[in-house]
C-alpha cells in the first residue's frame, strides 16, 4: 500500500504493539495535506482513528510539532473545549519519517466553502455565534489546572511572534518584498503595553473545528484541530487570526487570497465586526488594541502563505491549488498595513 508521507509497513507493526486493542489496520486514506500537517483516515476492525504528522520537506524549525498537538487535545479531553480523543503518541521518525499521532475520528465535517454546507441564515448565524464562543472557551481554560502551566511564556508574548516569524519569513522566502520589511518595523513599534494570558489555539477558524450539521437542526462544532501552533499567548491575537481568514460579502480583495474558503460569505453569518462583537460579550475581552492585532494576524498569515509557496516550488506539496497561492504574500502585507492606518 503507498501513501505519501507514510510507511505503511512499518506504521501496521507499531500500531500492533502500540494500539493493539484496535486491530490490524485494514487502510489509509489521505483526508487532508500539502497546506499543513498531513492528515490522514486509518481504517481498523474496531473503529476508524486520524493519523496526523508534519508536511513533506521543507519544515521550519518550531514548525509541525506533533507532541505539542498531542500535549494540547490530552490536556484539553476533559474540558468545555471540544477536541479528539488522544490515542497514542509516536515519537520515532524511524517509523514513518516522522513524528505523529494518533486520535478519535470525530464524526464532522471541515467546513471551508458554501457548498461544503446547505445552511439557512438562522443555521449560518448560530455557527458563526457558537465560532465565536468556543474561541473564549479555548481563552477561558484554567492552563495551570489543566497541566500547560508551562506551555509557553505569557509575558513579552508578542514580541517573540513577532522575531518568530519574522525568522520564519527569511528562512523561507525567496523575495525581496520591500513592504514587508517596513511592516515589520511598524509592528515592532506598536506593540501594546499589556499582555492578558490564555491558552491560545493559534490558526482558530472555522475549518480547523469539525461541524456536524443536519437538516433544520442548530449546528454543532464536535472538535477543534491543529493544535500546533498553540502556546500561552494574548487571546486577542488568537482573534486577530480569525478575523484575518474571514471574509465579508463587500470585501472583493478579501476573496483572491486562498485561504480559509468563503463560508463567511453564506447569508446568515456574522460579519467580521460582528463575530468580533459577539466574542467580545462572551468573553469579556478589551480589543481596545485589536487594529495590531488584526495587522499582526495579515503579518503572520503572509509567512504562513509564504511558507507553502516555498513547499510548492520545490515540489514539496500534496494536493493541488498551490499555483497561485503565493500571488496573495503582497496582499495580505497592504491589508496589514491598512488595518494600522485605520487605527
Amino acid at each position: 500500500m503507498s501513501t505519501p508521507g507514510i510507511d505503511w509497513p512499518r506504521l501496521v507493526a507499531w500500531m500492533a504493539a502500540n494500539v493493539a486493542e484496535v486491530g490490524e489496520p485494514t487502510g489509509i486514506a489521505l483526508i487532508s495535506g500539502g497546506r499543513s500537517n498531513l492528515t490522514y483516515r486509518i481504517e481498523t476492525p474496531s473503529r476508524p482513528l486520524v493519523l496526523r504528522r508534519p508536511p513533506l520537506g521543507h519544515v521550519l524549525p518550531t514548525a509541525h510539532d506533533m507532541r505539542r498537538e498531542w500535549r494540547v487535545i490530552s490536556a484539553l479531553a476533559e474540558t468545555a473545549v471540544p477536541v479528539p480523543e488522544p490515542v497514542a503518541l509516536c515519537t520515532d521518525e524511524d517509523v514513518i519519517g516522522a513524528p505523529f499521532y494518533l486520535m478519535g475520528h470525530v464524526e464532522g465535517e471541515a467546513v471551508r466553502n458554501r457548498e461544503d454546507a446547505e445552511l439557512s441564515p438562522d443555521q449560518a448565524r448560530a455557527l458563526s455565534e457558537r465560532l465565536a464562543e468556543v474561541l473564549a472557551a479555548i481563552h477561558a481554560v484554567d492552563y495551570d489546572a489543566v497541566g500547560l502551566g508551562d506551555f509557553g511564556r505569557p509575558d513579552g508574548y508578542m514580541a517573540r511572534q513577532l522575531e518568530r516569524w519574522g525568522q520564519q519569513w527569511t528562512r523561507s522566502s525567496p523575495r525581496e518584498l520591500p513592504e514587508y520589511d517596513r511592516l515589520a518595523d511598524r509592528l515592532r513599534r506598536r506593540l501594546p503595553d499589556s499582555s492578558p494570558a490564555a491558552l491560545v489555539h493559534g490558526d482558530y477558524r472555522l475549518d480547523n473545528t469539525l461541524v456536524r450539521l443536519a437538516p433544520g437542526a442548530v449546528p454543532e462544532i464536535r472538535a477543534v484541530v491543529d493544535w500546533e501552533m498553540s502556546t500561552l499567548g494574548n487571546p486577542v491575537a488568537d482573534l486577530g487570526l480569525t478575523l484575518t481568514y474571514w471574509q465579508d460579502p463587500d470585501d472583493v480583495e478579501r476573496a483572491s487570497i486562498p485561504v480559509a474558503g468563503d463560508i463567511t460569505l453564506t447569508p446568515g453569518f456574522l460579519t467580521a465586526k460582528e463575530f468580533a462583537a459577539h466574542y467580545a460579550q462572551v468573553s469579556g475581552a478589551d480589543l481596545t488594541d485589536l487594529d495590531f492585532y488584526l495587522a499582526f494576524g495579515n503579518f503572520k498569515l503572509a509567512v504562513i502563505v509564504e511558507g507553502i509557496h516555498a513547499r510548492f516550488t520545490q515540489g514539496k506539496t500534496v494536493g493541488e491549488g498551490f499555483e497561485e497561492i503565493g500571488a496573495s504574500v503582497p496582499t495580505l502585507i497592504e491589508r496589514a498595513h491598512r488595518a494600522l492606518d485605520e487605527r
